[in-house]
């Protein structure tokens, strides 16, 4: 079964984590083409060699309007709008400096993305994007500030976009994930503290086992599963919706 038989797909933050596990689920799925965003060059470099499909590889700061202007999305009838940056640190200690680099990154960089990505699909006939948010952005939590307002503004950017690509046959829906064990986490002081002291398997286990009624957090593939079924013409009616992925944290 190929769901997304000759697609052409455009991922950011593809070298590691969600973006990468996407990349890696289109590619299986029957994509023609993956376009491969990070800013991390030799990551992505090494990854993209692994993908069963023809690659095309864009450099640099999804927040940079001059990526996109030199980016050709030609044909690209699926986007996942993924790149982003963590923070930590309560809103009176948190310098504007770190406001702005999250900001930057998290929702002028999804905003940039989704700009480009649906003037592509448009001009392809449709197709669908999936934009990565995240739990933090519908429940309210003390020191992730920077953090939760972006993901916060990223669901209403995508639901604005959905109400406006639904005439062009754009779908656009939000999946927003608990925890999920990435290496988005390294960059929190509280978890490589105590990844450090126990190893990062425990560490995940142990905040897991606090914060989840599950009492897991997801692996990569697993959201990257939804995201392709939101992405897939089995959720052709779908359009504008947040996919809450969080092991019954927000319940």
């Amino acid at each position: 079964m190929q769901p997304f038989k000759d697609a052409v797909a455009l991922v950011t933050g593809a070298a590691s984590g969600i973006g990468a596990a996407v990349a890696t689920r289109l590619a299986n799925s029957g994509a023609r083409k993956l376009i491969l965003v990070d800013r991390d060059e030799d990551r992505v470099h090494d990854f993209a060699f692994s993908l069963p499909c023809e690659r095309a590889l864009v450099i640099g700061d999804v927040a940079d309007p001059q990526l996109w202007r030199g980016a050709d999305l030609t044909g690209v009838t699926h986007a996942v709008v993924n790149a982003g940056v963590a923070s930590a640190g309560p809103i009176d200690t948190i310098d504007l400096d770190e406001w702005r680099r999250v900001m930057s990154v998290n929702l002028d960089g999804a905003f940039l993305t989704l700009q480009a990505a649906m003037r592509a699909i448009g001009s392809a006939g449709g197709g669908s994007i999936v934009v990565t948010a995240s739990a933090a952005g519908v429940k309210a939590e003390r020191g992730i500030a920077a953090y939760a307002a972006s993901k916060a503004g990223v669901i209403q950017l995508a639901r604005v976009a959905a109400q406006e690509g639904a005439a062009q046959g754009i779908r656009v829906n939000v999946i927003a994930p608990g925890g999920v064990e990435t290496p988005i986490w390294d960059s929190v002081p509280m978890f490589a503290d105590r990844a450090a002291e126990v190893g990062r398997e425990a560490a995940f286990a142990e905040m897991a086992a606090m914060a989840t009624p599950l009492k897991r957090y997801a692996k990569p593939e697993e959201i990257a599963a939804q995201i392709a079924f939101l992405l897939s013409e089995e959720c052709a009616s779908v359009t504008g919706t947040i996919f809450v992925s969080d092991g019954g944290y927000t319940a």
